[in-house]
């Protein structure tokens, strides 16, 4: 059975090794995984990944969110799978090759996640990078497509925001995983950053969210383990 704590996900968006050891240490009981992106992993490397398997029971998400060609994602996620991760990104892009590469490169081994559109991306942006006026017009049109290149590539699941989860889960079934950023409690949801397609913890999970990546809410608390409780009491009220 799941805990609340085990749909939060952490990510340690910080720009050093002690700061991403000293929430590591605060949250490893608090939360379900951290995820390690682009900033940190470029400068630290696999040793960050290291430190978080090595402090408790929290797993790691590697968001690097790969997007090349097929055969460079093969051997970056052959790589990849020898760092003893949960899950890691892949850009749906352009073309299923590079998916079904990525799942290749896993060997089974790590859940590999379909970055659909970006939370900080809305209508306008898909307007003027010359998408069709369905995908511009319904954002959820374009995502699902993605989901479903995404899955027949043999990915475990998708990012996505809280807004398009439960037509996923609709159209691809409950076990297809759903992470989803962009989630701000009712107690911060009033603070603007450069998210655009937002939902509360309570509202994604109910919408079949299978992870929350909660960042600032947390990392800005006053007390963070106590931010990411206050996160878990919503999440455990709709499960």
């Amino acid at each position: 059975m799941r805990h609340a704590k085990d749909y939060i996900i952490f990510p340690l968006d910080v720009a050093s090794e002690d700061e991403a050891r000293r929430y590591v240490e605060l949250l490893a009981d608090h939360v379900g995984l951290f995820k390690v992106g682009l900033e940190l992993f470029i400068r630290c490397g696999v040793q960050v990944v290291q430190l978080i398997n090595s402090a408790g029971p929290a797993g790691v998400f590697l968001d690097l969110k790969l997007h090349d060609i097929p055969v460079t994602v093969f051997r970056a996620m052959a790589g990849v799978v020898d760092f003893g991760i949960q899950f890691a990104t892949v850009h749906c892009g352009e073309t299923p090759k590079m998916l079904e590469a990525a799942v290749a490169g896993s060997r089974g081994k790590v859940g590999i996640l379909g970055v659909t559109v970006l939370t900080s991306v809305c209508a306008e942006d898909i307007r003027t990078a010359g998408y069709r006026s369905d995908f511009y017009t319904d954002l959820s049109a374009l995502v699902l497509k993605r989901a479903q290149m995404a899955q027949t590539a043999g990915c475990a699941g998708v990012v996505c925001s809280g807004l398009e989860a439960v037509k996923i889960k609709e159209h691809l079934g409950s076990e297809f995983v759903t992470v989803t950023p962009g989630i701000r409690p009712l107690w911060a949801a009033g603070k603007k950053d450069d998210q655009q397609r937002i939902a509360t913890p309570a509202g994604a999970v109910e919408n079949g969210s299978d992870y929350l990546v909660i960042g600032r809410p947390i990392r800005d608390a006053a007390d963070p383990r106590r931010a990411a409780q206050r996160v878990a009491d919503e999440i455990e009220a709709v499960i």
